[in-house]
């Protein structure tokens, strides 16, 4: 007879590859993710770069180049588009200040009332506060240089690794083949096409949803009638790609935008309609644009949301759905790997 392992056996197998993953995922941080971005848009970019090279007979590295300027084109538009929007919003700071200070009153006014606690010393207690806000203040600013030099980095070696993954495409599905027996040849080359599909038609439904979003919520937010309705809108539209997460802190900040500007009424407007658009896009666009293209169910995807910002914060939220994807595909594939695709 043959033995069997136990399963307690197994099972430390399992706790301790999951561990060592996860280790080697937080000190192979500035490598691996990247290195993972530069792979979903290697993934993306693919049939352009194809399409290229079969009917116009671009050369590999011409093809490649070009693909990957058109990406950065887009990037930059997006990024500059917004920062326009965020600098039109500067120039409001003052009324910023004035509605916030008018707030602030009412809420001193209402807590002394309540709570019979004096005004003075709710000012002592802003006072204080913001003095100790402002001794932080320096330190606060260089975190902040230190994180756009650090997204500026993040970027470049994105872009770099996603030319030599389109560059060097065939050899590396040489070498990912050759890891494997030849009898397993079939497989492996069934699984990496699966991969390729999945995550090209996620990622290009994830940027339709976020476009549909963005369109929505422009729209409603110009008849509500609020000063800045593109900035939320294209807001709320990127910060939805977050699944649960996103279209959340989109309302927070948009309702705080349009308390400063407008009044009462609209904010109570801008709540309704991100809601009335978060149910639509959970209950029609979510479905039909990006959750037929990845079948994960959401317990699963909540837990991916949850250990992907634990493990690589933003970066690792906007991966989590992705890799999801991915390792479904494989232990659906891979017959002592089944019960984890299953859940």
């Amino acid at each position: 007879m043959i033995a069997t392992t136990p399963f307690y056996t197994r099972l430390a197998h399992v706790l301790i590859c999951m561990i060592c993953l996860f280790y080697l995922a937080i000190i192979g941080q500035t490598i691996l993710a990247p290195l993972l971005f530069a792979l979903l848009f290697s993934l993306l970019l693919l049939p352009m770069a194809d399409w290229l090279e079969q009917r116009l007979r671009f050369k590999r590295s011409l093809s490649s180049i070009v693909v990957l300027m058109s990406l950065i084109v887009v990037i930059s538009g997006l990024v500059s588009l917004l920062l326009n929007q965020l600098g039109a919003l500067t120039e409001d700071i003052p009324a910023f200040k004035q509605q916030l200070l008018t707030a602030t009153s009412q809420i001193q006014d209402w807590v002394s009332n309540t709570f019979h606690i004096d005004n003075s010393q709710q000012r002592a207690y802003i006072d204080t506060a913001a003095n100790d806000a402002l001794s932080t203040g320096t330190t606060l600013l260089g975190h902040t240089l230190l994180s756009v030099s650090s997204l500026m980095l993040f970027l470049v070696f994105t872009f770099l690794y996603t030319f030599f993954i389109l560059l060097y495409r065939k050899l590396l599905l040489r070498f990912i083949v050759s890891l494997f027996k030849e009898e397993h040849s079939v497989v492996v080359y069934d699984a990496i096409g699966q991969i390729r599909y999945i995550v090209k038609k996620y990622i290009a439904g994830l940027f339709t949803q976020m476009l549909i979003v963005t369109i929505l919520t422009c729209c409603a937010f110009e008849i509500i009638g609020i000063k800045y309705a593109f900035l939320l809108g294209l807001l709320t539209g990127t910060f939805n790609v977050i699944p649960y997460i996103g279209i959340f802190s989109a309302l927070l900040l948009s309702c705080l935008i349009t308390f400063a500007t407008m009044g009462n009424t609209e904010v109570l407007f801008v709540l309704l309609s991100v809601t009335l658009i978060h149910l639509v896009d959970g209950n029609y666009i979510m479905p039909k644009v990006v959750g037929s293209k990845v079948r994960i169910n959401t317990f699963a995807a909540l837990i991916g949301l949850v250990i992907g910002e634990l493990v690589w914060g933003i970066k690792g939220m906007f991966l989590s759905i992705p890799i999801l994807a991915i390792c479904k595909i494989i232990f659906d594939r891979v017959e002592g790997l089944r019960p984890w695709g299953i859940i």
